[in-house]
């Protein structure tokens, strides 16, 4: 007994401790280690490290006292931006937005995917998938450019509304007409980048299950519902489980490029919001606590979303 009890406690207390085998990882992959060191430096300075100045939600702030001695006023801003007008507008405006985004872009480029997978020519599917990345890498502004020149009286739009006998009309100086524009000119920007991670996941599927449906019977659109989609399942579901997380999340540059006053009461979302107070009006606590606002919405959204998605399907991020 006393032998066994020996044998079992010997490898325990001779096994190496966590930061030695920190450092013998690291001394194993330090290539991989340096190249995630940039990655780590940017995520500490702007994500993490401004969340230091996160108290100023709290206080009124000055810059001249600094962050500790303005003096602290609890939940000030958070009640003033409540009972604000501004924040049933700002709040269903950006709902608005990201819901309808979600709803249209998010399908679209699942089916943008799968039809890309569909094509046979690689040539062909190459250029389709060129021309269709290009936008995700053209600046904002100038994608915002060419949405107000397409947009004008006399731009593309409305040569096209003109021509099928419709009457011309500003697009982006009616209220009815900027959300249209503002999501789908995102789908346009997006979706040919949204399909990458998509095109990966189908090309991990095994291309023995499609050999195994054709001798079945099953014609293409049965072997993409049944094989294709329940292949890239898991990967769709943790990138809802993402978007859900920034359903509030709507960028303020695009917006602020393209909206005008004529379009405040559908355009202005919390973003902008927070701009135009925290930055052009130098309330930096107003703004602060309007955007520790967002940010705890959008937490609480994704923790949701991730637990029903655990218990329906048993897919989550954690």
């Amino acid at each position: 007994m006393t032998r066994s009890l020996q044998t079992d406690i010997l490898p325990i207390k001779s096994a190496p401790g966590f930061f030695s085998r920190i450092a013998r990882d690291f001394k194993k992959n330090r290539l991989l280690y340096l190249m995630i060191f940039p990655v780590i430096v940017y995520y500490i300075i702007f994500n993490y490290g401004p969340m230091y100045g996160l108290q100023i939600a709290f206080k009124d702030f000055n810059l001249r006292a600094g962050y500790w001695a303005s003096p602290w006023v609890g939940f000030k801003h958070f009640k003033l931006f409540f009972e604000s007008y501004y924040f049933g507008r700002v709040l269903r405006n950006t709902l608005l937005i990201s819901v309808y985004s979600l709803i249209f872009s998010f399908p679209a480029t699942i089916v943008f995917a799968l039809l890309l997978n569909e094509i046979r020519n690689r040539i062909f599917k190459r250029f389709v998938q060129t021309i269709t990345y290009i936008p995700h890498f053209i600046s904002i502004i100038i994608i915002c450019g060419i949405i107000v020149d397409f947009c004008m009286s006399d731009g593309l739009i409305n040569d096209i509304i003109s021509f099928l006998g419709g009457a011309r009309t500003p697009l982006l100086q009616e209220m009815k007409y900027f959300r249209s524009v503002y999501i789908i000119s995102g789908m346009w920007q997006g979706l040919g980048w949204g399909t990458i991670i998509y095109l990966s996941a189908i090309t991990n599927i095994d291309q023995e299950l499609y050999q195994a449906a054709i001798i079945d019977g099953a014609n293409r659109f049965r072997q993409i519902w049944h094989i294709t989609l329940t292949g890239i399942r898991p990967t769709i579901i943790i990138l809802l489980i993402l978007r859900m997380g920034s359903v509030l999340n709507v960028g303020f540059e695009k917006v602020i490029l393209l909206y005008n006053p004529a379009t405040y009461e559908v355009a202005d979302v919390i973003s902008s919001y927070v701009y135009r107070r925290g930055l052009q009006q130098l309330n930096w606590s107003y703004g602060a606590a309007v955007g520790l606002f967002n940010s705890v919405v959008n937490l609480i959204l994704v923790v949701t979303s991730n637990r029903v998605s655990k218990k329906v399907s048993d897919i989550s991020l954690w």
